[in-house]
């Protein structure tokens, strides 16, 4: 556990030492540019790093992180980040990734006002809400917790086939998919949630839109 801020720089000189012994072109590679072919859309708890629990590299993955992972059709931060990584980058994996134990979902659950997130946490409640017949007929906690984990991560890519980005990107052509994965902070196993996207058949049609003619 790192205790001052000065550790920071110090372990920054040792991973940059220990990266030049093992690989001395790392740097000078990465600086030429970017082209990650996976699109991580993940929660901003400090125990879920993209790159670590999938073993992957600088530059292998763009991550957009916020409070438990969520696909809001009016956040313009995760918009741009995905019509960037989308149009610019050519991703073909867009992933959403909850992870069990987080403390959104798990706030989302009750009524206590927390502060100004209890405007994000909303839409977590809207999840509940549509899956509220599933989840009341689990009578433990952990386990009913759990299981919204995974349905707001379902929710989420299902949203994310809804926005214009991503339905333009599939018009053109795109070989898009889009994935739902959950991480288990106790054994450090991603696990599939089997719900991938690739076209708009799971869309519903009345979020369907009709391919844009650019002039």
């Amino acid at each position: 556990m790192i205790k001052s801020y000065q550790e920071l720089f110090e372990n920054n000189k040792k991973w940059v030492e220990e990266t030049n012994l093992q690989n001395p072109d790392f740097f000078t590679n990465l600086a030429n540019g970017q082209s990650p072919k996976f699109l991580w859309i993940g929660c901003s708890d400090s125990r879920v790093p993209a790159n670590e629990i999938t073993g992957t590299q600088p530059g292998d993955i763009f991550v957009h992180r916020n409070i438990a992972n969520m696909v809001i059709h009016t956040d313009i931060s995760m918009l741009s980040v995905l019509d960037y990584a989308v149009n610019v980058l050519n991703v073909i994996h867009i992933i959403v990734c909850g992870h069990y134990g987080c403390g959104g979902v798990q706030t989302a659950m009750g009524n206590k006002q927390v502060g100004l997130i209890d405007n994000w946490l909303r839409h977590i409640k809207d999840v509940y809400r549509l899956h509220q017949t599933e989840l009341n007929a689990i009578t433990d906690l952990h386990k009913r917790t759990d299981r919204l984990v995974e349905l707001n991560v379902q929710e989420q890519v299902h949203d994310l086939a809804k926005t214009s980005i991503v339905q333009n990107a599939w018009a053109k052509g795109q070989p898009l998919q889009v994935h739902g994965l959950v991480y288990d902070i106790k054994n450090g196993i991603l696990n599939d949630l089997n719900v991938t996207v690739d076209d708009t058949t799971v869309v519903e049609d009345v979020y369907r839109l009709e391919t844009r003619q650019l002039v």
